[in-house]
């Protein structure tokens, strides 16, 4: 299986740097590549931040990084994207599941993306105080992000934070999600598989999550299916297992299954991991999962696109102006928001022509 395949790097904690360094884009790559932790955090902040002279460095950063990636034929982590409703156990799995990853020499990361705090713009959650022991351990990772109002369940700089895990060595990445929704079926636009995680009785919220998330899960994970829940979770495993009869698979190789588990149960844990790691198996041997990382690139190339423009488009003062200035229009009803996005954009293309 998969876990036979990877190869442990037990890499000490560097303890020695001060924590406000200031770093090349260069200097930050050798570091993270050199799986110093501290200069991974260090890249993530630097990629979460708003500052522009913080993203030229990061950006050079992964563009040394990516470079490095070809000349040693790196291979990349397997990505695994985990979603679901609220209360559904989601940190413990991936904890259970992380502890029994490490323990079997595998170096593990955690990208766990918080609701944002509207005071602060911070993570409300912190799943790193959650995830206690799995923070602890020698060969794995715990990194929470806020959204900062970002939909879809991950952050704007999430692809990115992949790169430079996979950089710094770990093997496996779970990003897990905000919660569930219609908006969270864009965790399956940067992961190479996407287990959605639900607890019993849950199946009653299969319209409530609407069909979108299944949709594109690849497994189904009934959670805490144990004690007074094990009926219930039998019920729920049935329910999921009938909705996903009534949808067309994604792949041609891969049926998704649904299974029970308990976090504090390791055998099912084990299951569940075995399930990925076959997923993973299957996919790259029928060329599958090759073809979804480049279509997962596409897409986030075009994302970035929007992202540069609107940030260029804001920092604009004529178009800025233009924009206060359609915005009462629109709000009077005078223009329609189409008129009125179109000559924001002529101001834009204005400016920039005038430059």
């Amino acid at each position: 299986m998969f876990v036979g395949v990877l190869r442990a790097s037990c890499v000490p904690r560097t303890t020695a740097l001060v924590r406000n360094y200031s770093l090349t884009g260069r200097e930050l790559a050798d570091r993270i590549i050199s799986a110093d932790r501290i200069a991974l955090s260090r890249g993530i902040t630097l990629l979460e931040s708003t500052k522009t002279d913080h993203h030229v460095c990061v950006q050079d950063a992964v563009s040394r990084i990516l470079v490095q990636r070809r000349r040693r034929s790196h291979t990349s982590a397997f990505r695994i994207g985990i979603s679901g409703p609220p209360g559904a156990g989601k940190s413990t799995l991936i904890e259970s599941l992380g502890i029994h990853l490490c323990n079997s020499g595998v170096k593990v990361a955690v990208l766990a993306i918080d609701p944002s705090s509207t005071v602060t713009g911070g993570s409300i959650l912190g799943d790193k105080t959650r995830m206690t022991e799995l923070s602890r351990h020698p060969l794995a990772y715990v990194r929470p992000s806020p959204t900062r109002g970002v939909l879809g369940g991950v952050t704007a700089s999430t692809y990115d934070a992949m790169l430079l895990c996979e950089a710094a060595g770990f093997e496996v990445v779970f990003v897990e999600t905000v919660g569930v929704g219609q908006s969270e079926t864009v965790v399956a636009e940067l992961a190479d598989m996407v287990a959605l995680v639900v607890y019993p009785g849950g199946g009653d919220e299969l319209q409530g999550i609407k069909k979108g998330i299944v949709e594109v899960a690849d497994m189904i994970v009934v959670n805490k299916a144990d004690g007074e829940n094990a009926s219930r979770a039998d019920h729920t495993k049935a329910d999921f297992e009938s909705a996903l009869s009534l949808l067309r698979p994604q792949s041609v190789s891969w049926k998704p299954p649904v299974l029970k588990c308990s976090a504090f149960q390791p055998a099912t844990v084990s299951a569940v991991w075995e399930t990925m790691a076959k997923f993973k198996d299957i996919m790259t041997e029928t060329g599958e999962l090759q073809r979804k990382r480049l279509r997962i690139r596409q897409m986030w190339l075009k994302k970035q696109i929007r992202e540069e423009l609107m940030t260029m488009l804001l920092q604009n003062n004529d178009v800025m102006a233009r924009m206060k200035s359609v915005s009462n229009s629109v709000e009077a009803e005078t223009m329609t928001p189409r008129e009125a996005a179109q000559q924001v954009i002529d101001a834009f293309m204005s400016a920039v022509t005038q430059k």
